[in-house]
């Protein structure tokens, strides 16, 4: 990885990873990597019920809590919903320190004219707002501007002719979540840090949409052209 904006980013070893929140965006990605071969940790407050969730797809890992999920894994996948996330953090934060924690979560609402908009108002990216609440882990933000639905045909269907946004504040971090992109089906585009990554908030420019790599980073203005390995 070259660390400029809009760099198609470089997979190195596989991780050990889970997903915290099996839900619309956790089921597809939980499936994507264990085609791929991953043994995931699965991680829900009612683990009896997530168990019966997930056995009709060919899902390897084990259905554990929350905590337990986030403390077997290198690397943790945030799915939960956007209102249910301070809670969870406060569950799973001590477990999370030292590693690195993907936030696909989006604090999405509706403004009065009805467009899509972040919560949380221009002050901080969500990136941002979940760095600050784990300031021991490495957050990346990814999995968050492509509608749930899709995930699981395009990485599949269309193996890496889409491109997935991602962006951090630590540049092996974000090697690290590329190459999960890239096993998901993705190829991974960076577009910087956590301050940067505004696009991939709710409002944004690539939310909720899908892009081809040129196309994501022709509209986030990279300085660079992206090149899909």
């Amino acid at each position: 990885m070259t660390g400029e904006r809009g760099n198609t980013v470089q997979p190195p070893s596989s991780p050990v990873p889970a997903i915290l929140g099996v839900g619309g965006i956790g089921v597809p990605i939980a499936r994507l990597w264990s085609a791929a071969g991953h043994e995931i940790a699965l991680g829900s407050r009612e683990p009896g019920r997530l168990r019966a969730r997930i056995a009709p797809h060919r899902i390897t890992g084990e259905v554990t809590t929350l905590v337990e999920a986030a403390a077997a894994a290198d690397v943790v996948l945030l799915a939960v919903p956007y209102p249910a996330l301070d809670e969870v953090l406060d569950q799973v934060g001590p477990a999370l320190a030292g590693k690195i924690v993907i936030d696909a979560t989006n604090p999405m609402g509706l403004s009065e004219e009805g467009h899509i908009i972040s919560t949380l108002g221009t002050a901080l990216t969500s990136g941002e707002a979940t760095a600050k609440r784990l300031p021991h882990s490495h957050v990346v933000r990814a999995f968050s501007h492509v509608m749930e639905e899709l995930l699981w045909p395009r990485g599949t269907g269309q193996r890496h002719f889409w491109g997935m946004a991602l962006a951090g504040d630590d540049p092996r971090s974000k090697d690290t979540v590329a190459a999960l992109v890239r096993d998901a089906g993705f190829t991974p585009v960076d577009i910087g840090s956590l301050a940067e990554s505004r696009p991939l908030d709710p409002g944004g420019v690539l939310f909720p949409h899908m892009f081809t790599p040129a196309d994501l980073a022709r509209a986030v203005g990279a300085r660079t052209p992206v090149a899909a390995r």
